[in-house]
C-alpha cells in the first residue's frame, strides 16, 4: 500500500472516530460536483423552518450563484457564494407570500450542522481530478485537503491544489471551497483560500499549546483546524475578500 494511502487511512479514521464528521465514502467511482442538492434539501428539510417551495428557490439561487463560465474568474464568483453562505438566501414564501431568510448553516450552533467527509473525490472537468479529501457542510464542499507522504514536501500538495483551481482542469470545483489545504507528516497542516499563492499558505500552530511528539504532527493540528466550532469560526469570522483578493487570518489572529 502506498505511504499516502496509509496516511489518508489513518486521517479519514480522525474524522470520522474524533471529530464526529460522518463519512461519505470513497467516491473515486462517481461523478462529483460541490453541491451535493439531496443531502442540501435534506438538511434544510429537517430545520423545520422552510416550506418546500422556499426551499427549492433558495437552492436554484445558490446552484446558480456557484455556477461559472470558462474565461470566468473565480474570484468573484466565490465571493458571491461566500455572500450567500455567511447572510443567507432571501425568498419568497409561496404559502404565506412573506419573505425569508433561508440559511444553508447554521452559524450560531455549530453542532447542528452536518459535518461529512469524503476521500478520492472524482470530479470531471477539463481534465478530470480527485481530491485527496474534501470537507461537506450540510452537502455544500467548503474544504478540499491534498496529503503527502512525510518525504515529500507539502508544497507539492499546495502546487496540486492550485493547479486543480485552473480551467483546465476542476475549476467550477472551487466556487464554493473556502478552505484549501495541503498536509503531510513531517510538516503538519498548511492551509490558505482559493487562488493563494503558495508562498502565502499558512503553516497551522497553537501557540499555547504542548504538542505530543508520539503523536503525528499532521492528526494534532487536523484535530485543532477542523473541529466543527473551529472551522465553522474560521470560515464566518475570519475570511475577507479585499480588491480582488481573498484573505484568511493568521494563526491565533
Amino acid at each position: 500500500m502506498r505511504k499516502e494511502r496509509v496516511t489518508q487511512n489513518r486521517v479519514i479514521q480522525l474524522f470520522v472516530e474524533q471529530l464526529g464528521y460522518a463519512y461519505l465514502g470513497d467516491l473515486e467511482d462517481q461523478d462529483n460536483t460541490n453541491i451535493r442538492e439531496e443531502d442540501l434539501r435534506s438538511w434544510l428539510v429537517s430545520q423545520n423552518k422552510y416550506s418546500d417551495s422556499s426551499i427549492s428557490r433558495a437552492i436554484f439561487d445558490f446552484t446558480k450563484a456557484a455556477n461559472i463560465n470558462p474565461s470566468d474568474d473565480l474570484y468573484p464568483i466565490n465571493k458571491e457564494v461566500y455572500s450567500k453562505l455567511r447572510y443567507g438566501i432571501k425568498v419568497k414564501d409561496d404559502s404565506t407570500d412573506l419573505v425569508q431568510t433561508v440559511w444553508f448553516i447554521d452559524w450560531g450552533n455549530p453542532l447542528n450542522n452536518s459535518f461529512t467527509v469524503a476521500e478520492e473525490v472524482t470530479v470531471l472537468g477539463a481534465n478530470t481530478k480527485r481530491p485527496d479529501i474534501v470537507l461537506y457542510i450540510n452537502g455544500i464542499a467548503l474544504g478540499v485537503l491534498e496529503l503527502k507522504r512525510a518525504s515529500v514536501v507539502v508544497n507539492e500538495g499546495i502546487r496540486q491544489n492550485l493547479d486543480n483551481q485552473q480551467h483546465r482542469f476542476i475549476k467550477p470545483f472551487f466556487t464554493t471551497i473556502q478552505l484549501v489545504l495541503a498536509g503531510n507528516d513531517s510538516q503538519g497542516l498548511y492551509y490558505g483560500t482559493t487562488k493563494t499563492p503558495e508562498k502565502y499558505f499558512l503553516k497551522w500552530k497553537e501557540d499555547k499549546h504542548n504538542y505530543d511528539l508520539n503523536q503525528h504532527i499532521l492528526d494534532q493540528h487536523l484535530l485543532q483546524f477542523c473541529e466543527k466550532s473551529r472551522l465553522l469560526e474560521f470560515v464566518h469570522d475570519f475570511v475577507v475578500f479585499d480588491a480582488g483578493v481573498k484573505k484568511l487570518c493568521r494563526p491565533n489572529q
